[in-house]
């Protein structure tokens, strides 16, 4: 948890303890998720997706950790291309707001979906997005993305510079950032 978050947590009183997605940290800025995998062309082809606006398609939030047990928010933008990932943790995943295409399921708020550790998937968001609530029984967990070569990557970089200036003026489809 953030400072923050943690401070909130120490003053909220005995028995229970206060997160907010306001004070939440990035998942990016925690250490409970490494990437895995990395090869030189997987770093160059990463590289050039941030480059075309990755990071502008997603907020990814810790909301609340502790050994075993993790919770964290997601909102994917509209279109946005998640590349095929594992995870090596179990997780349950609940659709808050927004929709995803899973396979040939659309999924919608209050659906939601498991996938055991190390399960391949990639889900599409819908035409406002999706945010999630990802639940997993761990603290610290993995991502091994499954586009290893440059041509997956540049495919991904291509499909991220289509969308990013929609991106900009693009509101998750709850309230929860707003």
């Amino acid at each position: 948890m953030s400072e923050a978050n943690v401070k909130q947590a120490a003053t909220s009183g005995a028995g229970y303890e206060i997160f907010r997605t306001a004070t939440a940290p990035s998942l990016d800025e925690t250490s409970h998720m490494e990437v895995s995998g990395m090869n030189p062309e997987f770093e160059a082809g990463i590289t050039q997706a941030l480059a075309a606006g990755f990071a502008e398609g997603n907020i990814v939030k810790t909301l609340f950790s502790r050994p075993g047990f993790s919770l964290t928010y997601a909102w994917f933008k509209s279109g946005f291309p998640l590349p095929l990932h594992t995870h090596n943790a179990d997780c349950l995943y609940y659709i808050v707001a927004g929709s995803l295409q899973l396979g040939a399921d659309t999924l919608g708020p209050g659906d939601g979906f498991f996938l055991p550790a190390n399960k391949a998937y990639r889900y599409t968001p819908g035409p406002n997005g999706v945010e999630v609530l990802e639940f997993r029984g761990q603290e610290d967990f993995n991502i091994d993305f499954l586009a290893k070569s440059l041509p997956a990557w540049e495919k991904i970089a291509s499909a991220v510079s289509a969308r990013r200036e929609d991106w900009a003026g693009e509101a998750p489809p709850s309230s929860v950032l707003t």
